[in-house]
């Protein structure tokens, strides 16, 4: 069911309690103080992307079938409609930072690859080491199985981090490590703009993680915001981008083995989250406003 305090300001993120708390923290700390939207969805997503033991987002984060972290990620700002993104980068721990620079220091939306860490060195990021002892051994696990195994064994993960203002401005963030021991300069959903987020000033924002393909063939949180334009709740639009997602395949004649969920916020606060099936951690999000923090669990198309 939808939240529906209408409460504003608030800052949401697609994770479970503890996890919640930490991301939102740091965000709800600036809103909170009449803050912009945009600085709080970014210092929030920072919390799990400085993570070591998040392996789905920035430092930590599994990689690449060669053993490389490449991170994408995109922000968008409402009152502005402007969005910027980073794809495939390598070497920097904080890639919802380097798409904010991307937005407001260039007139581009996406810079990708070795030209997008070079951006970010060249404005003071510091190169590092993202493959932490842990990830290795995951990865290294991995690399022993057959063909099989390997492809039942590749968890995918990514966070979402949407704020509004006191002043009722929008913002978005989307960050992730993509899909585990993806084909090196794989690129899912999370940096393009209108399939990992979407942010509309005058509606709302969504965000979307799960299996990112899927997503970026319906333009999934561009869709989930269309639907709260024509009046739906942020629950309602979110569901209804899972629906989009399984009746298209259904048409298509393929079986859908595969999990995506939606988050979203409209104009006055109202929280909804939606996922393809029912797992430990979907559909669930995060949230903070002024009745405090909470976690709400959406509903879901398929039980397994």
């Amino acid at each position: 069911m939808p939240d529906s305090t209408m409460n504003l300001p608030v800052i949401l993120c697609c994770r479970d309690e503890e996890q919640g708390r930490r991301v939102t923290a740091p965000g709800w700390e600036i809103l909170s103080r009449g803050g912009n939207a945009l600085d709080a969805v970014l210092v929030s997503v920072e919390v799990a992307e400085l993570d070591p033991e998040d392996h789905t987002v920035g430092y930590g984060g599994l990689p690449n079938e060669e053993g490389i972290v490449q991170l994408d990620a995109s922000c968008m700002y409402g009152p502005t409609h402007q969005a910027g993104a980073v794809a495939a980068l390598e070497g920097i721990k904080t890639p919802g930072k380097v798409a904010r620079l991307v937005m407001e220091k260039t007139r581009h939306v996406m810079l990708v690859g070795n030209d997008a860490r070079r951006f970010a060195l060249s404005h003071g990021f510091k190169e590092e080491n993202l493959l932490t002892p842990e990830a290795r051994e995951e990865w290294e696990r991995w690399l022993v199985l057959n063909e099989e195994e390997k492809e039942k064994g590749r968890p995918h993960g990514t966070i979402n981090v949407l704020g509004i203002d006191s002043h009722g401005n929008i913002a978005g963030v989307t960050s992730t490590s993509g899909l585990a021991y993806k084909l090196p300069g794989r690129v899912g959903d999370s940096p393009i703009i209108g399939a990992g987020l979407y942010v509309d000033n005058e509606i709302g924002a969504a965000g979307a993680i799960g299996y990112g393909e899927e997503v970026m063939q319906i333009s999934g949180s561009f869709y989930v915001v269309s639907r709260m334009r024509d009046g739906l709740s942020p629950a309602e639009a979110c569901l209804e981008g899972c629906k989009r997602i399984v009746e298209i395949n259904h048409r298509c004649g393929r079986e859908v083995r595969i999990n995506v969920q939606f988050t979203a916020v409209n104009k006055t606060g109202e929280v909804g989250c939606a996922s393809i099936r029912r797992k430990k951690d979907f559909p669930k999000v995060a949230l903070i406003n002024a009745d405090g923090f909470r976690v709400i669990t959406g509903s879901c198309l398929l039980d397994d």
